[in-house]
């Protein structure tokens, strides 16, 4: 466990963020070793392969704790938790960043780090040769050379950052754009004066003021979003779409020389791929696109050419300009980019649990370019095909920039978990099992079900990571199980659709009919001691389940649960379950607060006050209503912790729920002990 906490779950010290620039020089973000978390700037010569430490925060910026408000969100959103440089920019020439709010520019050819000058805390700095872009207090600035101008600034408006739906759950978390010729810049421009605020306060700090943030609740105002484009020559004007059909902005940029956005309606069934007349703001359709239930893949236009995942039959597949250009048994789950004339993808072609890199060539030629079984993903950057391969037999995760492998500081993990990977039920749900390293087949365990089960995420993968923290739970004396239900994504269309408008009735009904299969086949597994956790998602999950299946479920750990949806983000909510007045039945079912005078097994709810995403009046409210039917329960608040539990707390974490499980599932049937 203390090393766990110490290793950041044995990834301090591995590369990240990697980027090459004319095919010469990787850079990348990385600890000084296994125990350092602060991520500093790297490069590597793709020739030689000699490495160069660019930009060390301690040396910098030592004892720059302080984010700015932009910068702490970003690092929520996208799951950022190491400290150091989170983020950075690179023209091939020069990278900038920011520390604390401070900002950097590092030249790449001598390493030499400058600090300049800008106003205020900066965020998301954007260059563009002599020029760099920034935010400061939701104001858009230049530096341009020794002269620094603000672009864009409005009281009580934002400029250049993305809002909360966007980051969270669409999956832009960016805010400005640099033209190709440095001349303009792409602007969102965000109003959430319309949007409600919720409040987190710190009840261990009580002379500190609550934190007011903003928060889309589903069936509410969302934050109004408009482009702008800024010219450098004071030029200006407003990109013009239909907004009030198509309010969220998915995507922006340039592809070559054409400025496109992508656009969805308010229950992402409908979108538009629009390229803007830069002169004039006026927008064209390039391609219109829709599903009736929502939305999976928006289609890019990369190299002149629309890109578009499609189902077809179970699978999805890539459409060229509407016509579909990869084979019928492989699975298609991104567009990695493209290499001159070839496409690069992340597919399956049998196997969910495997991700591979393929190569697509013009005349629908498809060349697999990884073999050794694992999770392999990949980037383009210039010329450059930039890999990581993950496999359970290495228990390494390698990251290669072309030929050349980036050093890993990372420490190695001291056990090999071995999941036993199963397809169980009619519907062929992925599962593992894993045992302790000890554990002599015949010895009965209780079982942990380790869980997830929502929409976007797959679980069950031949990638080291996942598998970590489950070896560990199952060393503490348990079988643990985990199983991908209907709705999660990477086995069938129909299958990851399947929580259309109801989350909760297709995720119970497949984790319990695959945990009585997988007892069939590992009887091992002791049905009467049967125990689930999860955080997020897999936390509401784990309520729900002691809530209306104690008959199989018989102790729950349920971390940062969202418990009612009726009070979460409209655009993750809506997509899935639709706005609250036209699906109140499917909202009303998958709420928990009603289920609370059904409690009769042992619950424990763990929640931060600081978590903006699955706000903590979900686990206080579920609380006083259990409190309010007499059902007793335990609950653990975490003072100043936000959803992503950063600093060793998931570990702290884990040791409370090991020994509340422990202590109630004692006994057979999950009775209380003592």
């Amino acid at each position: 466990m203390e090393l766990l906490s110490r290793t950041g779950r044995f990834t301090y010290g591995a590369p990240r963020a990697i980027t090459v620039h004319a095919g010469q020089v990787a850079l990348f973000l990385r600890s000084n070793g296994p125990e350092d978390p602060v991520e500093c700037l790297w490069a590597t010569d793709l020739a030689t392969g000699e490495e160069r430490l660019l930009a060390d925060p301690a040396v910098l910026a030592p004892h720059r704790d302080d984010l700015p408000p932009e910068e702490r969100m970003f690092r929520e959103r996208v799951r950022l938790w190491a400290p150091g440089i989170g983020a950075y920019d690179s023209d091939g020439v020069h990278a900038v960043f920011t520390l604390g709010g401070r900002l950097f520019r590092t030249a790449l050819a001598t390493g030499e780090t400058e600090e300049l000058p800008t106003g205020g805390p900066a965020f998301d700095p954007r260059i563009k040769g002599e020029r760099i872009a920034y935010v400061v207090s939701g104001r858009l600035l230049v530096l341009d050379g020794d002269i620094t101008r603000i672009l864009a600034a409005e009281s009580q408006v934002s400029w250049g950052v993305a809002e909360f739906a966007a980051a969270e759950e669409l999956g832009r978390t960016r805010g400005h754009w640099w033209s190709p010729d440095g001349r303009t810049l792409l602007a969102a421009r965000v109003d959430e004066s319309a949007v409600p605020r919720r409040y987190l306060a710190d009840p261990a700090s009580p002379e500190q003021a609550p934190a007011r943030l903003p928060y889309p609740q589903a069936g509410g105002p969302n934050a109004r979003v408009e482009l702008h484009l800024l010219g450098l020559d004071g030029g200006r004007g407003q990109v013009l779409w239909d907004e009030r059909r198509f309010p969220y902005v998915a995507g922006a940029g340039w592809s070559g020389d054409r400025l496109v956005i992508t656009v969805l309606d308010r229950l992402q069934q409908h979108g538009r791929l629009l390229e803007v007349n830069p002169a004039t703001g006026t927008t064209a359709v390039l391609w219109p696109f829709g599903h009736p239930q929502w939305i999976e893949h928006a289609p890019a236009l990369d190299g002149g050419q629309i890109l578009e995942i499609v189902e077809s039959g179970e699978i999805q597949a890539l459409a060229i300009d509407g016509r579909i250009a990869t084979p019928s048994g492989l699975y298609v789950r991104r567009v990695a980019g493209r290499l001159g004339a070839d496409l690069v993808l992340e597919a399956h072609e049998s196997e969910p649990a495997e991700q591979h890199v393929y190569r697509l060539s013009p005349g629908d030629r498809l060349t697999r370019i990884t073999e050794e079984p694992g999770v392999h993903s990949a980037a383009v950057s210039g010329a450059t095909l930039v890999l990581t391969s993950g496999s359970l037999e290495r228990m390494r995760t390698r990251r290669f920039a072309g030929d050349v492998e980036l050093r890993d500081l990372s420490a190695a993990v001291p056990y090999r978990p071995r999941p036993v990977l199963e397809r169980v039920t009619e519907h062929g749900l992925p599962a593992a099992v894993l045992y302790p390293a000890d554990h002599v087949a015949g010895e009965r365990l209780p079982v942990l079900l380790d869980v997830y089960g929502g929409p976007g995420h797959q679980v069950i993968a031949r990638e080291p990571g996942r598998w970590i923290r489950k070896q560990w739970w199952a060393d503490q004396g348990f079988a643990v199980v985990t199983i991908d239900n209907r709705g999660t994504p990477n086995v069938g269309v129909s299958f990851g659709r399947a929580i259309f408008r109801r989350f909760s009735e297709v995720a119970l009904e497949d984790q319990v009919a695959g945990l009585r299969e997988l007892s069939g086949k590992h009887p091992d597994l002791d049905l009467s001691r049967v125990a689930v956790r999860g955080w997020s998602y897999g936390g509401y999950f784990a309520a729900l389940a002691v809530l209306r299946r104690p008959d199989v479920f018989h102790a729950a750990c349920a971390g940062a649960p969202p418990t009612d949806f009726r009070w979460y983000d409209t655009a993750y909510t809506e997509r899935y379950l639709g706005l609250p007045e036209e699906n109140p039945e499917g909202y009303a079912a998958d709420s928990l607060i009603a289920d609370a005078p059904r409690l009769s097994r042992p619950l424990l709810l763990v929640h931060g006050l600081a978590d903006d995403n699955v706000h903590p009046m979900h686990t206080l409210r579920l609380s006083e209503a259990l409190t309010r039917a007499g059902r007793p329960h335990a609950t653990v608040l975490l003072p100043g912790v936000s959803h992503m539990t950063p600093d060793g707390m998931t570990e702290h974490v884990m040791a409370i729920e090991r020994d509340f499980l422990r202590r109630n599932l004692a006994a057979p049937g999950g009775q209380r002990a003592g």
